[in-house]
């Protein structure tokens, strides 16, 4: 069981919750959620005990699993081992045993330590310990060939697969998952979602996946009006039950406030009169009704609206015989083999496939020739790619960061995509995207992840293309800005290419499905539901 009690956090000025008492059950799976700055990670670290609350208490388990954020620290590990050191105590005996088996000579006292930690070692399971290791890797996606090597040649896709691998190693009684799906694959995230509706422990989850949250939790912590509330449920549920909670609690303030105005009118006529016992009546009675003060919501939501400067001719785009690879340690490495497909006007297709098929790849070979498109790294080894009468594309790349050069305000660097726009039509659409007064003027090279990828959405927003080609583009959006992404992508009139995890996305947005294999690229004209179903 994870608990606290009268916790606070501060920053400064800034509280990001205050005297939170609240307790994790065993056996529950919580997702963690609230906008971007609320306090999600930091309440996380909390926990871990990384960082210490201003106030309060923290009651842990005596084992947990913990996601680590830096991809870079085992560089020098192997790869089972970095998922083994996810059980401290079992690996620290594995360590201290193979340092007195290599002595060249063994005393009395190294051979009764060593009795004590092979007692450790098989109370942990140490002597399975590889072969458990590798099935969680195997589980996730990663392939056997690469358990044995080094950590530093590992990718870094797969790299937060054996980081998520070490946290749900040897049996943790909670799992603290800060982003888990970053960078999985589909089946990697529907494998994570099976694992997790097994597992017995407590589970405290910060997803941006909306469709993962509702798979996977019985109840929600939200962080919200400077305190965390429980509900019970999913994503979904969540916000029903706080709709109507703040609906109740704004209803009973509104008809008290009423009430006030008749009480206070009665008081005001009659203050002067013969009816004094009444109007005393009446003032406690004033007193009584005060309307509760309502805390302000953090929640953020921004407003996303992707316009057609003018819509392209009917066939988008064409492509034929299209190849495309890369060198590799192994020689060269064809990716992409003859790939020949029509994209027609109106057209939203989703790139589905497991991290590394060549879904990105295929991005990049197709924008070869792209008008509006400046972004390097796009070429093709062979084929053809024609573009289509009046098609004006916008491309949101997964490195986006390298979309946006440094040395800017950000109202100069997007004026470039609508010249004609007016100072404020720019303020308008950066207020759209919550960049509100003088954030404006931030230069670009100090933006955040989440920030870059807002004003990636605002250029979109301004240049008003009629084909959108989208890689990964909620990887650092909160669910507020994923949801918003999701609707105005469900309404763009235009043409849409998309690769993203967000099952949601692909399930409520796309019309068309490219499955990225390594036997080739299959072609479904359908919604993903239907895709789905023809694969069961």
């Amino acid at each position: 069981m994870l608990a606290v009690q009268n916790v606070t956090m501060r920053f400064g000025a800034r509280i990001l919750f205050e005297d939170v008492t609240t307790t994790f059950q065993a056996g529950r799976r919580y997702g963690l959620t609230g906008p971007n700055g609320s306090g999600k990670s930091t309440f996380m670290k909390v926990f871990t005990g990384e960082i210490e609350p201003t106030t309060g208490t923290i009651q842990r388990p005596r084992k947990m699993g913990v996601l680590a954020q830096n991809q870079f620290a085992f560089d020098q590990f192997r790869v089972v081992d970095t998922v083994i050191m996810g059980n401290k105590a079992l690996w620290e005996a594995l360590q201290e045993r193979d340092l007195i088996y290599a002595k060249p000579d063994i005393t009395d006292a190294d051979g009764m330590r060593l009795g004590e930690l092979e007692g450790v070692v098989a109370d942990e399971d140490g002597y399975t310990a590889e072969s458990d290791a590798s099935i969680l890797l195997t589980g996730l996606g990663v392939p056997e060939h690469l358990h044995e090597r080094p950590m530093s040649e590992v990718q870094g896709g797969q790299k937060v697969r054996v980081l998520l691998a070490q946290a749900l190693f040897g049996n943790p009684e909670a799992l603290l998952l800060d982003e888990p799906t970053n960078h999985l694959d589909m089946e990697s995230i529907h494998w994570l979602e099976t694992f997790l509706s097994r597992y017995k422990g407590t589970v405290i989850v910060i997803s941006h996946d909306r469709h993962f949250l509702n798979a996977v939790c019985t109840h929600i912590a939200d962080i919200d009006y400077q305190t965390i509330i429980q509900y019970t449920g999913g994503y979904d549920d969540m916000v029903m039950q706080k709709v109507q909670v703040r609906s109740r609690l704004e209803s009973e303030n509104d008809q008290r406030e009423k009430k006030i105005a008749q009480l206070e009118e009665f008081i005001q006529r009659f203050a002067a009169g013969t009816r004094s016992s009444q109007v005393n009546s009446r003032r406690k009675e004033v007193e009584r009704l005060a309307p509760n003060d309502l805390a302000r919501s953090n929640i953020q939501r921004p407003y996303i609206k992707f316009d057609q400067d003018r819509p392209g001719g009917k066939h988008a785009l064409e492509f034929e015989k299209v190849c495309k690879g890369y060198d590799g340690d192994e020689g060269r490495q064809e990716v992409i083999r003859n790939f020949t497909a029509n994209v027609n006007r109106g057209d939203k297709i989703a790139l589905v496939g497991r991290n590394g098929a060549g879904k990105s790849t295929l991005i990049k070979a197709l924008l070869a020739n792209a008008p509006s498109v400046t972004e390097l790294d796009r070429a093709i080894d062979s084929g053809e790619v024609k573009w289509g009468h009046d098609v004006n594309v916008g491309y949101f790349a997964q490195d986006f960061r390298e979309s946006i050069p440094g040395g800017h305000a950000l109202v100069d660097w997007l004026r470039q995509f609508d010249p004609e726009a007016l100072m404020e039509t720019i303020r308008g659409v950066l207020g759209q995207m919550l960049f509100r007064g003088d954030e404006g003027m931030k230069r670009t090279e100090v933006l955040s992840g989440g920030e870059a990828c807002r004003v990636m959405f605002c250029k979109l927003m301004l240049q008003k293309p009629n084909f959108l080609v989208l890689d990964e583009p909620t990887n650092h959006l909160d669910l507020e800005a994923v949801i918003a992404l999701n609707t105005a992508l469900q309404n763009y009139k235009g043409t849409l290419i998309l690769v993203t995890h967000d099952e949601d996305l692909l399930d409520e947005v796309a019309t068309r499905i490219w499955s990225v294999t390594d036997d080739g690229i299959e072609d479904f004209q359908g919604p993903y539901s239907e895709f789905l179903a023809s694969r069961k």
